[in-house]
């Protein structure tokens, strides 16, 4: 007999299930796996919470619909998210085709206990949008990015570059130690914004030319290692030569040039951190929303949520490059075997926009 119209298995998720006669009027089902029978519940189901939750959702506009409290709102969110896979373990159990180039970055949370804010530090794997790894710190140091590039090793995540800011003495022995081949590509636009600042451009008119010149001379029209030297010795000699300030500026591009300009040995690696500014404005809209969180579970719970909605949230308005991505969503594009994929939904009562 064919079972390949019968329901899953609800204990075991086995497809192998077959009829096993009624009870009340309801049909019944066998698992040749587990034996553990089951009915189908036809009621209607309450609506998922913690997706509308995630994504920004007022609790009293959630409630209304439902006919609950805001308070009893949250504890169905809350309880929705706790049931939540771990995003890490996700990754390590599911997930391999990843193209090795992540867009590293955070975002620093209010969590009551703390009296400052600490760093949610998480990854994005640049071709597929895919979050494969994030963690909360109590700060943004070498043992945090240890525990970083250990999950990622753990998953087998073909690391290939790093794109991220100016954070090379915490993070680079923590790399080495994990992925020693790895290269480090520092985002160019914090870079030049740095060198803004010092240079206090936007409020004076002392620095602009000096700025312009070297934007467009060492960073829009860099080609190799040769020439970066011949253009920062012409800097040093011409404009720089008569101001600290500027030689030092100068120095300090040619000292970072293995990072500022690794993008160049990596195929298809970015100069900058684009991409992840995108997911940080989102996320700090829903932070600013959320105003802290009262635990650091409470921050963790929330934020595990916030990566697997993103991992299963279909794109629809990408661009470029990046056109492919649209109508599906990043653990698709990631996940080992896409078989299962209906499986660790149902498991783990994910919703995915179809």
């Amino acid at each position: 007999m064919s079972t390949h119209h019968h329901p899953h298995c609800p204990q075991c998720l086995n497809k192998e299930t077959i009829k096993w006669g009624r009870q009340q009027g309801r049909k019944r089902y066998f698992c040749k796996q587990c034996n553990h029978s089951f009915s189908l519940n036809h009621r209607p189901r309450r609506p998922v919470v913690w997706i509308p939750y995630v994504d920004g959702v007022p609790l009293r506009k959630l409630g209304d619909e439902i006919g609950l409290s805001p308070a009893q709102t949250y504890a169905i969110a809350k309880k929705e998210m706790d049931s939540l896979p771990d995003n890490n373990g996700l990754s390590r159990q599911y997930c391999g085709n990843y193209c090795g180039i992540l867009v590293l970055d955070g975002k620093f949370i209010k969590v009551r206990p703390y009296r400052k804010k600490i760093p949610f530090l998480y990854g994005l794997d640049y071709l597929t949008h895919d979050l494969p790894v994030g963690i909360l710190a109590l700060g943004e140091s070498t043992r945090a990015y240890h525990q970083i590039f250990k999950l990622l090793k753990d998953s087998r995540y073909p690391l290939r570059a790093v794109v991220c800011d100016d954070v090379l003495l915490a993070l680079k022995p923590a790399l080495n130690c994990y992925y020693p081949e790895a290269k480090i590509q520092l985002c160019q636009n914090h870079h030049l914004e740095n060198i803004r600042q010092k240079l206090k451009v936007r409020t004076s008119r002392e620095h602009v030319k000096f700025f312009n010149n070297l934007k467009r001379h060492v960073f829009d029209e860099h080609r190799d290692l040769k020439q970066l030297k011949a253009v920062l010795h012409h800097f040093i000699a011409g404009s720089a030569r008569k101001n600290v300030l500027r030689q030092q500026i100068v120095m300090d591009i040619w000292n970072k040039r293995e990072h500022l300009f690794a993008y160049e040995q990596v195929p298809e690696c970015p100069n900058n951190t684009n991409l992840i500014e995108l997911f940080n404005s989102h996320l700090n809209a829903r932070l600013k929303s959320v105003k802290g969180f009262k635990s650091l579970a409470g921050a963790q719970r929330f934020l595990n949520a916030w990566m697997i909605r993103r991992r299963t949230k279909v794109f629809t308005d990408c661009e470029g490059r990046f056109k492919y991505l649209n109508h599906k969503y990043s653990l698709q594009m990631t996940i080992k075997k896409q078989a299962d994929l209906p499986e660790l939904f149902r498991k783990y009562q994910l919703e995915t926009e179809r």
